[in-house]
C-alpha cells in the first residue's frame, strides 16, 4: 500500500471533506424533497423504489469502468468535469415534470457520483501518513455527516414553503463545491501523477483482485447482504412516518437528520479505537458488530408509537453507521495498493449499492402486501440474521489471514509503509443505507455507499 511519505496534507483533507459535505447536503436535500413529492402525489412504494433504483443502478453497473478511470485519469480533471456535469443535470431536474424524465436525470446524476465517489475515496489515503488515516477518515465522515444532517431538515422546511424546485436548484449549486476542490487540491492521482504519487512500498504494486483478499471479500459480502436485508426501510420509512405514525414533513426531515447526527460521535469514537487496532481482523469484526447494531436498532424502531421516538433510536443506529464507515475505509486503505484503490473503493461501493437496490425492490414490492410497521421489523430481523450467519465465515477468513502472516495490505503492495509494522494503521458513503441518498453516502447524488438505512 502507499501513503504520503511527507507530512500529512491536512489542508487537502479539510478541503476535500468540505466539498463532500456541501455536495452531500444538496444530495440529501434533493433526495428527501423528491421522496416527499412522490408521497404527497399519491405515488406507491414501487414508484419510490423506482426513483431510488435510478439513483443506484449506475453505481453498480459502471463500477468496473469508473474504478479504473479513478486510478488512471487525472483526479482534478475527473472532479471538475463530473461536478460541472452534475450541476447542469440537477438544474434541469428542477424544471422537469415528466416522471420518466425525472428518473432519467436522476440516473445521470448517479453516473457522475460513480466517478467522483471512488476518486475522492482513493485521494484520502494519499493525503496523510498511515497513522493519521483514522483521524482523516473521521474528518471526512464528519463533514459528510454535517452536510447530510442539514439536507433532510432543509428539505422538510423548503418543500412545505416552495415545493421541490428550490431544493433541487440548491443541490445543483452544491456540486460546484466539487469543482472548486478539484481545482485547489494539491494531492492528485492518475494521469501523469500516477507514477509520481508518493509511495513507500514497492516500486510497482502487483495486480490487485478483491477475490484474493479474504478479509476485504468478507467485509464486502457481509455489508452488501445486510444492506439488502435492511435497505428496504428507505422505501418504507416515508410511509411509516407520514402515514402510520402521522408525522409531518418536518418531522420526517428531523428523523432523517437524527441518523446523521449519530454518525458524528460514532465516527470519532471508532476512529480512536481503530488507531489502536493493529490487526486487520479486528477491523473486520468491528464492521460486523456495527452492522449488527444497526439491525438491532431497526427492530426496536418498528415498535415505536410516535415518530419522535425514532430520533434517539436513529442516533444510536447512526453512531453504528459512522463506525462501520471508518472501519471499512481503513481496512481498504491498509490492504489495497495505491495504484488500485480507485477500483477497490468502486468495487466496495458497487456491492453496497447493489445491496441497496435489492432492498429497494424488496421494500417497494412488500409495501403492496404488508403495512410499514411489520416490514421494518422484518428488515431489522433479517439484517441481524445475516450478521450472525457471516460470523463463522469471517472467523475462518481471519484465521487464514493470521496464519498466512498477511495482516495488512502491505503484503499486496510489496512492503509496509516506512515507520510502520506490517499491520500498522494507515473514507457509505456514506450516508444512510447508501441510501436516502454511499461516504462510500451518500447521492445519484442521491445515494452514497455506507451501510445503514
Amino acid at each position: 500500500m502507499s501513503f504520503t511519505t511527507a507530512g500529512s496534507r491536512w489542508s487537502d483533507v479539510w478541503l476535500a471533506a468540505t466539498a463532500r459535505g456541501v455536495s452531500m447536503c444538496g444530495d440529501f436535500l434533493a433526495a428527501t424533497a423528491l421522496a416527499l413529492a412522490l408521497q404527497a402525489a399519491g405515488a406507491s412504494g414501487i414508484a419510490v423504489s423506482g426513483l431510488l433504483l435510478a439513483a443506484t443502478l449506475p453505481l453498480v453497473v459502471l463500477a468496473p469502468l469508473t474504478g479504473r478511470l479513478a486510478d488512471r485519469a487525472d483526479s482534478r480533471t475527473l472532479l471538475v468535469a463530473a461536478g460541472l456535469g452534475q450541476a447542469a443535470v440537477c438544474a434541469l431536474l428542477a424544471f422537469a415534470d415528466d416522471p420518466a424524465l425525472i428518473i432519467g436525470l436522476v440516473a445521470l446524476l448517479a453516473c457522475g457520483l460513480a466517478v467522483t465517489q471512488p476518486c475522492l475515496a482513493a485521494l484520502l489515503p494519499a493525503m496523510v501518513r498511515p497513522g493519521d488515516l483514522p483521524r482523516a477518515s473521521a474528518i471526512s465522515q464528519t463533514a459528510v455527516t454535517l452536510g447530510t444532517l442539514g439536507g433532510p431538515v432543509l428539505a422538510g422546511l423548503l418543500v412545505g414553503q416552495f415545493g421541490t424546485r428550490v431544493p433541487l436548484l440548491i443541490d445543483a449549486g452544491s456540486y460546484l463545491a466539487l469543482v472548486v476542490a478539484g481545482l485547489l487540491l494539491r494531492t492528485r492521482r492518475g494521469g501523469r501523477w500516477a507514477a509520481t504519487t508518493p509511495a513507500s512500498g514497492a516500486e510497482r504494486a502487483p495486480a490487485w483482485r478483491l477475490r484474493r483478499d479474504p478479509l476485504l471479500l468478507a467485509v464486502v459480502l457481509s455489508t452488501a447482504a445486510v444492506i439488502t436485508a435492511v435497505g428496504g426501510i428507505n422505501v418504507v420509512e416515508v410511509f411509516f412516518i407520514r402515514e402510520t405514525l402521522g408525522g409531518s414533513p418536518t418531522v420526517y426531515g428531523l428523523v432523517g437528520a437524527a441518523w446523521m447526527a449519530g454518525m458524528l460521535p460514532g465516527s470519532w469514537l471508532c476512529a480512536r479505537l481503530a488507531h489502536r487496532l493493529t490487526d486487520d481482523g479486528a477491523l473486520v469484526y468491528g464492521v460486523l458488530a456495527t452492522l449488527g447494531g444497526i439491525s438491532l436498532t431497526v427492530i426496536v424502531a418498528a415498535a415505536v408509537p410516535t415518530a419522535a421516538l425514532l430520533v434517539p433510536l436513529w442516533l444510536v443506529a447512526g453512531a453504528a453507521n459512522g463506525g462501520e464507515n471508518v472501519f471499512a475505509n481503513l481496512l481498504t486503505a491498509r490492504r489495497v495498493p495505491e495504484a488500485s484503490r480507485g477500483r477497490a473503493y468502486a468495487a466496495y461501493g458497487a456491492a453496497v449499492q447493489g445491496g441497496s437496490m435489492g432492498g429497494y425492490l424488496i421494500g417497494g414490492a412488500m409495501l403492496a402486501l404488508l403495512s410499514p410497521r411489520p416490514l421494518i421489523a422484518a428488515a431489522g430481523a433479517a439484517g441481524l440474521l445475516v450478521v450472525a450467519a457471516f460470523v463463522p465465515a469471517v472467523a475462518r477468513s481471519v484465521r487464514r489471514v493470521r496464519a498466512g502472516g498477511t495482516a495488512s495490505g502491505s503484503s499486496a503492495a510489496g512492503s509496509a509503509p516506512a515507520g510502520s509494522s506490517a499491520a500498522a494503521p494507515a473514507e457509505v458513503a456514506g450516508a444512510r443505507a447508501e441510501g436516502r441518498g454511499g461516504d462510500p453516502a451518500a447521492d445519484a447524488g442521491l445515494a452514497t455507499p455506507t451501510p445503514a438505512h
